[in-house]
């Protein structure tokens, strides 16, 4: 096996390496945030309160983008990425104080620096994908990035479930120490065998130029906003929370089914290119973004219709939520490609750190409407505004250019 390994080219090696990262540092990130939430919840905390804790979180990935962008164009991916990992350990290591003195504040610092950590690992990884594979292989470039992205998705899911069952098994601190050290393990490694170089721009960028001047990024920029809001506004806060008062779910039901979920929502992505036409030699452009986020326009309305009018509301959500899913993971994996595809060549950090900017904004938008609307108004308002907001993704796609 090590034989093998040593004989792939040094690509090859180096995507296995920062995948590996990615997927490590994924698999905490997924538990910690079940974690929290069941957590939290479980001590009496409102959900508008839960959605708090993640507010530095998400406005720290909307600022970390921007500037991580800058330093992997500067000082390399390699760095940044292993910056990230060694942030998330000492993330981790702030929540394993005693209860009593788990403040909101503390947490929510906590969690910034998680915020922190997550988008310097996730733009470090995406990043890289662009300069592993050779230029002009557009159909590779596509299957690459679909399977870390859809891979990642899985453990994500996997993290959900991981929470659940650690917080159930060994308790908050126990679960939240046992994952720090398994991380800062992967992050020793890592600062071994990641290569030096990755990801220097050949010109030192100015930090003027980490706003993107290119319209197709801009606009994709956009689409991703409200794509993501339209899914945190009821998956983050809402669903976990309705799901445990309304379904009487404990924490292995909530974390075991999510966990499924995301898990099947990272394979679709894995195969989204064969999905969307690449067996036909298809690729695909700013029309077939356009016509996968007007599918998933309607289906929030619909989860929230058939739960208004069915018999059995909890048969309604999940049958809504799987087919959510399936689209939702194909609108994403088709931005992921077309973000890569879009970047610059030299200094491609910048770009797709500006890409996943609007990203974090997007889940900030979404966190905090979660907790909000959830709380004044249910579940199913949640849903509404997350189809309004699928309408907005699909109107902007429309001017995304097509090859």
């Amino acid at each position: 096996m090590l034989t093998k390994i040593k004989a792939l080219p040094e690509q090859v090696k180096q995507y296995l390496i920062v995948t590996g990262n990615y997927w490590v540092f994924t698999l905490t990130d997924g538990a910690l945030r079940m974690l929290v939430v069941l957590h939290f919840y479980q001590l009496g905390y409102t959900p508008m309160a839960i959605a708090m804790l993640f507010l530095f979180y998400e406005i720290f990935g909307v600022v970390t983008n921007l500037a991580g962008g800058y330093l992997g164009a500067r000082i390399g991916l390699n760095r940044t990425m292993n910056l990230g990992l060694a942030l998330q350990v000492i993330a981790l290591s702030m929540l394993l104080l005693p209860t009593s003195m788990l403040t909101i504040v503390w947490v929510m610092a906590a969690q910034g620096l998680s915020g922190i950590a997550k988008d310097l690992n996730k733009m470090s990884a995406k990043s890289s994908i662009k300069l592993l594979v050779n230029k002009g292989e557009q159909g590779k470039l596509y299957v690459w990035v679909a399977r870390l992205t859809g891979s990642k998705n899985a453990l994500k899911g996997a993290g959900f479930f991981l929470g659940g069952a650690l917080l159930s098994l060994l308790g908050f601190t126990g679960a939240v120490g046992s994952m720090a050290l398994v991380l800062a393990l992967v992050w020793l490694l890592s600062l071994f065998l990641l290569k030096k170089d990755l990801g220097k721009a050949k010109s030192k960028p100015k930090f003027s130029e980490i706003f993107s001047k290119s319209r197709s990024i801009n606009i994709l920029s956009a689409a991703r906003l409200f794509l993501f809001a339209a899914r945190d506004v009821w998956f983050v806060i809402a669903l976990p929370v309705y799901l445990a008062s309304e379904f009487g779910w404990d924490h292995y039901y909530v974390g075991g089914f999510l966990a499924l979920w995301v898990i099947a929502y990272g394979f679709v992505q894995t195969i989204a290119p064969s999905l969307t036409g690449m067996r036909q030699g298809k690729l695909p452009d700013g029309r077939t973004a356009l016509l996968w986020a007007s599918l998933l326009t309607a289906i929030p309305a619909l989860i929230a219709l058939a739960m208004n009018l069915s018999f059995s509301p909890q048969l309604a959500l999940i049958i809504g939520l799987l087919v959510f899913g399936g689209v939702f993971a194909i609108n994403s994996s088709l931005h992921s490609y077309l973000i890569v595809s879009y970047a610059s060549d030299d200094g491609v950090s910048m770009d797709v750190g500006f890409y996943y900017m609007a990203n974090a904004m997007g889940r900030l938008l979404g966190t905090l409407l979660s907790g909000y609307v959830f709380q004044v108004a249910g579940l199913e308002a949640c849903l509404w505004i997350s189809s309004a907001m699928l309408a907005l993704t699909a109107l902007i796609s429309v001017y995304l250019p097509r090859r």
